[in-house]
């Protein structure tokens, strides 16, 4: 950690007394100058750090941002999040964090940003980043699983999203197969999983999660406006963005290591629980065929089971999901 993630964590290990000048000075191996001279740079970048004389410093308020430093504070987690790069405004946190991993960015590195100009979802569809209303972020991984089994990391990262906002927020979120997080019948997370491999191994995987968190009515394009929301227009508040990206970071964390250990049925199971898609009238559109039939369930690789009306079961590895009314 650098010396503002230092001082950033004793605030956070400490929020209710004052830390002294020359205490923080020994916890960063720095002078007491150094130290006063990063409290500038904090104010300056928006903190609010309260100042008495032979007491030290408070931190009172911090800014509605997303910085490195921010989300390491408090983070309490072995990797997932450890190492952060955080932009004020990129084209996509993406093709970043392919470039971060390349280079040897360990597992768990997270890119984010506060705007993206051209963020884009599944099927290469746009995805709308407005500035410092959402979170915008790409998670590097690097599990040591056969190839086969990587698309069940889309599924393990939804349910980790979807525990992080119900746990946040105490809104009810459903999972939509296979990437996106839905309340009620309106999108609020979408999620794009890339992989770098050759045929025998996986080398990474890059994970794209898009939260529309703090976003009101009138920040939603027209044509994005009656299906999509936010955390902020379901639950009637602002929701702290870096205490949601820690959240996710220490539930991400746990399901992976139980995933890499234990393998997927915990997983599975969870998902099915708090599916949008199961039980529901189904029209899909693969590359080379349309299915129309039910819902049904996850076979135990986490491929999507539709039964058709002859009672016959399809396998569904990727594809378009629409949803017809149930009879």
């Amino acid at each position: 950690m650098n010396i503002k993630q230092v001082i950033l964590q004793a605030f956070h290990d400490h929020p209710d007394r004052f830390i002294s000048g020359e205490e923080l000075s020994q916890m960063c191996g720095c002078s007491r100058t150094a130290v006063w001279k990063h409290m500038e740079e904090l104010r300056r970048d928006g903190y609010e750090v309260e100042a008495v004389r032979k007491s030290g410093y408070r931190l009172v308020a911090a800014p509605d941002r997303l910085s490195a430093a921010e989300v390491t504070a408090g983070l309490g987690t072995q990797r997932i999040g450890q190492q952060v790069f955080a932009y004020d405004e990129v084209v996509s946190t993406q093709p970043l964090a392919h470039e971060v991993a390349t280079k040897g960015s360990p597992e768990g590195t997270l890119v984010l940003a506060e705007l993206q100009t051209g963020g884009k979802g599944r099927l290469g569809r746009p995805w709308h980043s407005p500035k410092g209303s959402g979170i915008w972020m790409s998670l590097i991984v690097r599990p040591v699983i056969p190839l086969p089994k990587t698309p069940q990391m889309t599924l393990l990262t939804a349910v980790c999203v979807a525990q992080s906002i119900r746990e946040e927020t105490g809104l009810a979120v459903k999972i939509k197969w296979p990437n996106d997080i839905f309340i009620g019948d309106k999108k609020v997370c979408g999620i794009l999983t890339e992989l770098h491999a050759e045929s025998d191994r996986v080398h990474y995987l890059v994970i794209g999660i898009g939260i529309n968190v703090n976003s009101v009515s009138s920040d939603f394009p027209e044509d994005l406006a009656q299906i999509a929301t936010s955390l902020r227009i379901e639950s009637g508040q602002p929701v702290n963005r870096v205490r949601l990206i820690q959240r996710f970071c220490r539930i991400f964390e746990s399901w992976y290591d139980h995933f890499l250990q234990d393998g997927f049925q915990q997983i599975k199971e969870n998902w099915e629980a708090h599916s949008y898609t199961i039980g529901r009238d189904v029209s899909v559109q693969t590359i080379s065929q349309k299915l129309e039939g039910r819902a049904i369930g996850l076979d135990e690789a986490g491929v999507l089971l539709v039964r058709d009306a002859s009672g016959q079961v399809h396998k569904v590895y990727s594809a378009d999901v629409n949803y017809r009314a149930n009879e």
